[in-house]
């Protein structure tokens, strides 16, 4: 409660609303094209033991998609996030005996979703807006799926560069 003197104008009330619901997706992807794409639900948060998780559904996806991929060395980037770096998510890597690139703290030049992926993804929904979250997941599978395999090629490549 506020004290105000008698001849104080009434203050304003704004109307609030609804700001736009966001949603995390973590994107998999070689010169070949998504292995995985993980949309997060809006309630959870990432931490070590769902990523590891996503890491497990990401091993059945190679294996599914990229076969022969299992069986030469997996080498993934990752960024310094709690979660890519907790001792969980490190054991789970060792154990599996996938590769990590070393990656510099705030280094998004480094990182081939940051520096080739995401540009173009902003920009092709700048400005849309989506009933549900399902029909968001939905644009983004058809978006990915309809990207030419030279996309990820050039991706990839230009890493070697950086």
């Amino acid at each position: 409660m506020t004290w105000k003197h008698p001849s104080t104008p009434v203050t304003k009330k704004f109307k609030v609303q609804r700001s736009a619901a966001k949603v995390m997706a973590t994107v998999f992807w070689d010169a070949k094209g998504v292995i995985l794409l993980v949309i997060l639900p809006q309630v959870q948060c990432i931490n070590a033991a769902r990523y590891c998780s996503t890491l497990d559904r990401l091993k059945e996806a190679i294996h599914r998609k990229r076969p022969g991929l299992l069986r030469r060395n997996v080498v993934l980037q990752l960024d310094n996030a709690t979660p890519h770096s907790a001792n969980f998510t490190q054991q789970w890597l060792q154990r599996y005996g996938w590769e990590i690139l070393p990656h510099p703290a705030h280094s998004p030049d480094l990182a081939p979703s940051d520096f080739h992926l995401f540009g173009p993804l902003k920009r092709h929904l700048g400005g849309m807006t989506f009933e549900t979250e399902d029909d968001l997941i939905s644009d983004l599978r058809i978006w990915f799926d309809n990207l030419d395999v030279d996309f990820f090629r050039v991706g990839i490549n230009s890493l070697l560069s950086r």
